[in-house]
């Protein structure tokens, strides 16, 4: 299998280093525009010798090369990877992106849906957002272990996790290092956003257990620090804002169906905070499952993005959702 990655950021070099490293892929093109990286080799960028690929900053390595899939690891928009899915399907190649609001865009999103599922159907080939979360935690572990319930009222699910592995960006976004009075202008102007995903994880969910969802509510608060908490890339201090507790509750008329919780936040564990990943499952028969610690997100998402290749590669025509494949399961681990 020829795979182009497109983004050379921390998950797009965690993807091409899995490519490079397994027996049955190979990685024919990076686009990335970087220019630390741009006409370095790629092996050597990721400390496994010389590999024969340079990084490229033209999105014609697509053509060039003749890729059976394009994983795109650049934004987190549909606006922002929709031209470049159009690109990459116009050269008959299948996507996967990480692109959160791709992991279930048919309600957020319905004609820039419709337009690539159509698009995709045109030139045979497979769309597919995924990750950690959206795209496993919150909505397709969900979906999987609903499959013993004969009935399903209520679904709770928690995920508790560590911000500090990452970068300056995603600090922003959750606003940590700001004061509660800057969190709150953040929230107004649109700069600090939270988790990105809860519209797709629900839409997911629902289709799946033919929910019809008639209202979701969203809320944002901050976490605010009663100790110094340090990253390389921030510092927070008492009374500062440590991250951002994020939950979505979701209902059919009056009911609330679905309850979503994900509370970001830099270094927990220093005010007894312990991550992990929680879902409850209410109906004929109760699940309760608890996964401690957490359940790795980047690590997670490179490695979901990966074993996905194969089976996107040979699914039906059309833009997917997680709930629309095979169960995912790790191809790396492979001996045959």
């Amino acid at each position: 299998m020829r795979i182009v990655t497109w983004g050379f950021g921390a998950m797009g070099r965690g993807i091409a280093k899995n490519i490079i490293e397994s027996k049955f892929m190979k990685l024919v093109g990076v686009i990335d525009k970087n220019p630390e990286f741009i006409g370095k080799d790629v092996g050597e960028l990721l400390g496994l010798g010389n590999y024969g690929v340079r990084v490229r900053d033209s999105i014609d390595v697509i053509e060039e090369t003749n890729p059976d899939l394009v994983v795109i690891a650049t934004s987190s928009f549909v606006k922002d990877v929709l031209p470049q899915i159009e690109y990459a399907v116009k050269n008959h190649a299948n996507v996967i992106t990480i692109a959160e609001e791709m992991a279930f865009p048919f309600d957020s999103h319905p004609e820039e849906s419709l337009y690539m599922d159509s698009l995709a159907k045109r030139y045979g080939v497979t769309i597919l957002g995924t990750g950690v979360n959206p795209g496993f935690v919150l909505d397709t572990l969900i979906i999987a272990l609903t499959g013993v319930c004969t009935r399903v009222g209520r679904i709770v699910a928690k995920r508790i996790n560590d911000l500090s592995p990452f970068g300056k960006t995603v600090m922003e976004t959750q606003g940590v290092g700001t004061t509660p009075q800057q969190f709150e202008e953040g929230l107004k102007k649109g700069t600090i956003v939270g988790h990105i995903g809860f519209p797709q994880s629900i839409a997911m969910i629902a289709r799946a257990l033919g929910w019809n969802i008639t209202k979701i509510e969203e809320e944002r608060k901050p976490i605010v620090s009663n100790v110094h908490r340090e990253t390389p890339v921030v510092k927070v201090e008492p009374g500062m804002v440590a991250g951002c507790n994020h939950s979505a509750k979701a209902y059919v008329g009056d009911k609330c169906v679905i309850e979503l919780y994900h509370p970001q936040q830099i270094h927990p564990h220093l005010e007894g905070v312990e991550t992990g990943d929680y879902i409850e499952i209410y109906g004929d028969i109760n699940i309760n499952l608890s996964i401690k610690p957490e359940i790795p997100g980047g690590k997670a998402t490179i490695a979901i993005a990966t074993n996905m290749i194969p089976i996107v590669i040979s699914a039906q025509p059309g833009l997917k959702c997680m709930a629309d494949l095979p169960v995912p399961r790790s191809i790396l681990s492979f001996t045959r």
